[in-house]
């Protein structure tokens, strides 16, 4: 019975308190209760306060911005410490459907049955402003790719879910390092999945779990009479996909398959700067010089926290 299981939630929040309201509300509708809500607010002041008073929610405020990845490894580490058995984690800018957390659990029920070492059960991530699904990743020779469900699958394997949405079992999140601090923002899921993957562990995707995701912000193109959609991004959130994907990738890739991720990654950044150059007009030369020098402190390891 899935009401027997001790479920704790966290929301890492930054500078928009409408956002985590709404991302609240939705986690409080659920029809499975969450006792406990931990939320790492990032912002520069105190958004939150007088907005969230209730007692099973705790708040850490850190103006100086500890990112994703120490805000992750906080609420893993206490929900462990606390004896939970789910830490369901959330990016600030999602809402999961009122039935979604049951999904999962039933998933996780469903799934159980046949596969007892199970890591992560995540839900289908919509962004309702592109109508794309935002798809679990594996990693294959020398890159994260997108991994689809077959058709008629109730929920379907891959290496990584996004952080948003996955219910962390945490039997299985004692037995592997914490989310790397170091990533700082981005690609934090992806390590951390696919960790998990590599010490036995299995990572789902419940199909009819679901929760609306705003991923970057679309913008609607066309490139020789044909329609594209792009993601615009911030100049800080270009350097930290170039450093972080192409240091992730670089490091998994074994064998040749290391040269070719280091060609992949240097393909990736040409072909950013090449859409930037002809769409995104706003801060164009920040943005250039981020995907560059994101891309090559990958490739020398250097990581940790960067303002540009």
């Amino acid at each position: 019975m899935v009401s027997q299981y001790k479920i704790a939630a966290y929301i890492t929040a930054y500078e928009d308190s409408e956002a985590v309201m709404n991302c609240i509300n939705a986690i409080q509708s659920q029809s499975v209760s969450v006792e406990k809500l931990l939320i790492l607010d990032n912002s520069s002041q105190e958004p939150l306060l007088g907005l969230v008073n209730a007692d099973n929610i705790e708040i850490k405020f850190h103006p100086e911005n500890i990112g994703i990845g120490a805000g992750l490894s906080w609420a893993i580490a206490w929900s462990i410490e606390q004896d939970y058995d789910f830490l369901w984690t959330f990016d600030q800018d999602s809402i999961p459907q009122k039935d979604c957390l049951i999904q999962l659990l039933s998933g996780y029920e469903s799934i159980k049955l046949s596969q007892d070492s199970i890591g992560i059960i995540a839900p289908t991530a919509i962004d309702y402003r592109s109508h794309q699904t935002v798809p679990g990743a594996i990693f294959y020779r020398d890159c994260f790719t997108p991994c689809q469900p077959q058709n008629q699958e109730k929920y379907y394997e891959c290496d990584a879910p996004i952080t948003s949405g996955s219910l962390i079992v945490l039997s299985a999140a004692k037995t592997v390092s914490l989310p790397r601090t170091d990533l700082f923002i981005d690609g934090i899921d992806l390590d951390y999945g696919l960790r998990l993957k590599q010490a036995g562990f299995h990572n789902f995707i419940v199909i009819s779990a679901i929760m609306q995701h705003n991923f970057g912000t679309p913008v609607q193109i066309k490139f020789f009479h044909k329609k594209r959609s792009l993601q615009k991004y911030s100049a800080l959130r270009h350097y930290y996909i170039c450093r972080n994907h192409t240091y992730l990738e670089t490091r998994y890739a074994q064998g040749v398959y290391q040269i070719s991720s280091i060609m992949r990654r240097i393909k990736y950044m040409l072909s950013n700067m090449f859409w930037i150059m002809l769409y995104d007009f706003d801060n164009q030369q920040l943005k250039l010089w981020a995907c560059v020098l994101g891309t090559y402190h990958g490739l020398t390891g250097k990581l940790g926290k960067i303002w540009l």
